[in-house]
């Protein structure tokens, strides 16, 4: 068949000439509405067009519109032969609503089963049902029946293909389709760059938004939601910026998901300030815009300000959900805000009806943990968790009593973490360190010699930096800059003068079976103080350096980033695994309660 239009595929089959018939107007009077077709349907019958495909057509699809999938399938099997035209329309109908996407697929293969020839329609259909199930299978069974139609280079099937195999994770087979493509449009790009940004792969997102600019491929506002969110990943503050720029300059609607995505790229570079800044100017906020904004407060170290955010939003009408809930209990928690804490998660269930979950659960540990009521802490697991607390919650715990030195509870709530995921290796290395700073060094052989055995390593830390756009990559004692000497020789008199100004290296961070000149050399050179000292000799004076970590930073690398703050006149965000940190005049906005 021949990929024309939808008129001239509907004006090609003469069957399917809508009768000027009374039902056909009750039809449209009706609706979506089911109450109502069941009495059409029934005066389509008394009338003598319970045969008409094209009435039953347009049946099918207002009752799957009206959302009663039974009533559809009762309608559709009782229509003899149905034809390409009707398969097609009803799979199209499925194929909008995610709960109906399996029926999509279903009445595809009775399609397939009666032998009734698709068109490009059917397949754009089907392909979105199989990516909105992430069923890949299927998904490439579908891709061969495209070819064997001789469909393969229609672009809006293959727009489809290049969104189905972004969404299952399968990249390969979208970049193929993608770059097969003779005449991308808006949506193909935004496919692939969806695919890489949703994948974890936000700087091959960025770089395919580079080359689609270049191509004079003007951006929509799907186009920026996936470029924002690959900003934030990456902490590119500086294309983020620029975006915004581009979105006020042409005129594009701020809506509820392109400005919570401004929001989120901004919390996540640093800048809560212009985040409030969108988050005040959007016409229309939902409660996943004052998620945004509470949560970007919490890890940005404003507690009281997300707490009385939270308070606002309630005033204003809207319900919190479980995740709004996770943000401002974090931000209790980071904040040492005790007592409001316990308030918030006590309405969890007696205000708002809702069952708490482990998020939940790991956020109160955490707030207790950190404010040095372990005992609370612990007896809440015990009463509350009694029976397999999850893994996140025994480490929060563990967490805490590494913080405030208490090693026999710490060793005691380890032994119950490593029964319940024995192959994680961030166990293992933060009971080392409880047996080390303990003195328990017989134990701190056993616990690594475990890792040995059982082929476990630590994770690989590394920090970024975005100068001039560019990111760059750093991770401990790397040297493969091509800068790599002027970087260490600068971070070396930087360190010198953080000694002169009373830095002493905190030697607890690293391996305790190292001599103390090797502890202080290992520290010297963690990835994220490289980054700050390539920002530093690469940007002016005045400019904020800011810094994505993806592990959560040591506690000396804490100390002595506030101290180069002092010494270089400069702001320095530092964004790791948990929180954010703003180092300024020798301070740090967590007030060291990290």
């Amino acid at each position: 068949m021949e990929t024309d239009s939808w008129h001239t595929f509907m004006e090609t089959k003469q069957p399917h000439k809508l009768p000027h018939s009374p039902a056909y107007n009750f039809l449209l009077q009706a609706g979506p509405r089911l109450y109502l077709l069941h009495q059409v349907h029934a005066h389509i019958i008394v009338s003598g067009y319970g045969h008409s495909r094209s009435l039953l057509t347009k049946l099918l699809n207002l009752a799957c519109a009206a959302g009663s999938i039974s009533y559809t399938r009762q309608i559709f099997l009782a229509v003899p032969n149905p034809d390409s035209f009707l398969f097609t329309s009803l799979i199209k109908s499925t194929s909008k609503s995610h709960n109906f996407s399996i029926y999509s697929l279903y009445f595809y293969s009775r399609m397939v089963l009666s032998n009734v020839l698709p068109s490009n329609y059917t397949f754009t259909s089907v392909i979105k049902s199989c990516a909105d199930l992430s069923a890949l299978k299927h998904g490439r069974v579908v891709h061969g029946h495209v070819l064997v139609h001789g469909f393969g280079m229609d672009v809006y099937v293959q727009a489809a293909l290049v969104a189905l195999y972004g969404k299952c994770g399968d990249l390969i087979n979208a970049r193929k389709v993608f770059d097969k493509i003779h005449e991308r449009s808006i949506v193909a790009w935004n496919s692939m760059i969806s695919g890489y940004e949703q994948n974890g792969f936000a700087k091959e997102a960025i770089g395919l938004f580079d080359r689609m600019k270049e191509t004079g491929v003007e951006p929509d506002s799907a186009t920026f939601v996936s470029v924002l969110s690959a900003c934030a990943h990456l902490g590119a503050f500086s294309l983020g910026c620029w975006v915004h720029g581009y979105i006020v300059g042409n005129g594009l609607d701020l809506n509820v998901v392109l400005g919570t995505s401004l929001i989120n790229m901004y919390i996540r570079c640093g800048n809560v300030s212009k985040a409030r800044e969108v988050f005040d100017s959007m016409k229309e906020r939902n409660v996943v815009a004052w998620t945004a904004m509470i949560s970007g407060y919490g890890t940005n170290g404003y507690g009281s300000q997300a707490v009385e955010l939270f308070h606002e939003m309630r005033r204003n009408g809207l319900f919190p959900n479980s995740i709004t809930f996770v943000a401002v209990l974090s931000a209790c928690a980071h904040a040492g805000l005790v007592n409001e804490g316990r308030r918030l998660f006590a309405s969890i269930r007696e205000e708002y009806h809702l069952v708490p979950g482990v998020e939940h659960h790991v956020c109160l540990v955490d707030m207790l943990g950190r404010a040095g009521l372990l005992d609370e802490a612990y007896n809440f697991i015990k009463e509350e968790i009694p029976e397999n607390p999850a893994p996140a919650i025994l480490t929060a715990m563990l967490g805490a009593c590494k913080m405030h030195k208490n090693f026999d509870l710490g060793a005691q709530v380890a032994e119950h973490l490593l029964a319940a995921e024995p192959e994680n290796p961030a166990h293992y290395v933060i009971l080392s360190n409880i047996y080390a700073l303990a003195g328990r060094m017989d134990q701190v052989e056993i616990v690594r010699n475990n890792m040995i055995r059982k082929c476990l390593k630590k994770q690989v830390g590394y920090s970024t930096i975005e100068v001039d756009q560019k990111t760059y990559l750093f991770s401990m004692g790397d040297k493969s800059h091509s800068e790599t000497n002027a970087i260490y020789h600068y971070l070396d008199e930087l360190m010198w003068k953080c000694s002169e100004a009373g830095y002493v290296p905190v030697s607890d961070s690293v391996m305790h079976e190292l001599e103390e000149e090797e502890r202080e050399y290992a520290l010297r050179y963690h990835s994220e103080k490289l980054a700050i000292a390539f920002g530093l000799l690469k940007t002016s004076h005045g400019t904020p350096i800011r810094i994505v970590k993806n592990l959560r930073m040591c506690e000396d690398c804490h100390s002595a980033i506030k101290f180069i703050s002092a010494i270089s006149s400069r702001e320095i965000i530092v964004r790791d695994k948990l929180r954010f940190h703003h180092f300024k005049v020798g301070s740090c906005s967590c007030l060291d309660y990290w």
